[in-house]
């Protein structure tokens, strides 16, 4: 990539953590930690990966666009902020996030422009993402189908199942990206289920494995690229820092699902005012 797409992209990156902020100060309700931590994982995707709907239109739709899941659907903030960037809908709307009648729920639905699977039922995501690219192929239709995990929803036994599926039935049209920053709700993902060696389990169910620091514009680019013609199914699994880019925030599991306070979001915009 070229420094002044990597500038953009990074600039697109702070919007996205600023809007982040600004929606669940203005909700005092949604999932800040997480949606911070995915930032950079999202954004590369959705503006320099995936091919997407140039305008969506649920009555015509680009059938050839690539497909994206939320498996993590609480992180909905940056699912929005970048669907805000890309058109689907104006960013005015993002303030209505968590609000009644908004089509910004806290987690997605499809009656949300550019929503492909509504989520939230933590999982799910990777069972849902291996039947869009089932049905992809047996349409012989080549768009590709991405699914955001978090680590801690791997504590699901349904996530295995689907691990174990996708090689069987050959979807090399699917990519896992594994939002690794270690922390769920309750703390520690280590202490609570440990994962291990994530990337020896998922390589023993067959698949191709990436693994890339999950903050590094470049690193992620390449891996999704990689992904794309890896000849069966890939998981990236993306370390990540929980809270990334608000000093207080990072690292600590308190910030998973709770809205900050005025002095607190004050301080969180100021420090993003600079560069991470």
């Amino acid at each position: 990539m070229q420094k002044a797409e990597i500038e953009k992209l990074k600039e697109y990156c702070r919007e996205n953590r600023e809007n982040i902020i600004k929606m669940v100060y203005n909700a005092q309700s949604g999932h800040i930690g997480g949606s911070l931590s995915a930032t950079e994982l999202v954004t590369v995707l959705f503006h320099k990966c995936m091919k997407l709907a140039p305008k969506w239109d649920k009555d015509k739709n680009f059938e050839t666009r690539d497909r994206f899941v939320l498996s993590k659907g609480h992180v909905s903030p940056i699912y929005y902020c970048n669907l805000a960037q890309m058109g689907y809908f104006p960013k005015e709307e993002l303030m209505t996030f968590r609000k009644l009648g908004s089509r910004l729920q806290g987690h997605p639905a499809t009656f949300c422009p550019g929503v492909d699977a509504a989520t939230g039922s933590l999982g799910q995501g990777l069972a849902i993402a291996c039947g869009m690219a089932m049905g992809l192929k047996l349409d012989k239709n080549p768009a590709h189908v991405f699914v955001l995990l978090g680590d801690g929803e791997l504590q699901e036994g349904s996530v295995w199942e689907a691990f174990m599926d996708a090689p069987a039935r050959k979807l090399d049209n699917l990519t896992a990206i594994i939002d690794r920053n270690g922390l769920q709700i309750d703390g520690s993902t280590e202490d609570i289920k440990p994962l291990g060696n994530l990337a020896e389990k998922i390589r023993a169910f067959n698949w191709n494995v990436i693994e890339i620091d999950g903050h590094d514009i470049e690193q992620i680019y390449d891996a999704i690229e990689l992904a794309k013609t890896a000849g069966r199914p890939t998981a990236i699994i993306a370390k990540t820092i929980k809270g990334k880019g608000v000093s207080f925030m990072e690292n600590n599991a308190g910030w998973h699902g709770k809205a900050p306070k005025k002095e607190e979001y004050e301080k969180a915009l100021e420090e993003l005012k600079y560069d991470i």
